[in-house]
């Protein structure tokens, strides 16, 4: 079953995919990344954690959400094995946007950036 979900966890915007994400559960995962981008958070991250496909309508939700970045928000996506890693790092879009394998480090990383700009 498929679902996206929206909320915080630790203070950082999370939107977090479940099943597939294609051509036709895309729109729905833009409508939500969209909503968060336009409250102007300092981060994002996408969580792709129980994804069991992404397909190329998913991988252009990611870009499109990163080219509406305004410029004090950090974007990142939380990918890791072969049904979200691989395509990512094989249409180069790991050289664009900040991979982490989980949640917890990526919102660490975004705690340690977060403390460094203090």
């Amino acid at each position: 079953m498929q679902q996206f979900t929206e909320g915080q966890v630790d203070g950082v915007d999370v939107v977090a995919a479940s099943g597939a994400v294609d051509m036709l559960t895309a729109p729905r995962l833009q409508e939500l990344a969209t909503a968060v981008l336009a409250r102007e958070p300092a981060c994002l991250v996408i969580d792709l954690t129980h994804v069991d496909f992404l397909g190329s309508a998913g991988m252009q939700v990611l870009m499109t959400t990163r080219n509406r970045l305004g410029p004090g928000t950090r974007l990142a996506v939380v990918a890791d094995g072969p049904a979200t890693a691989r395509p990512l790092k094989i249409t180069g879009i790991t050289d664009l946007i900040e991979i982490f394998p989980t949640l917890d480090i990526a919102l660490q990383n975004f705690a340690e950036g977060s403390a460094s700009t203090r």
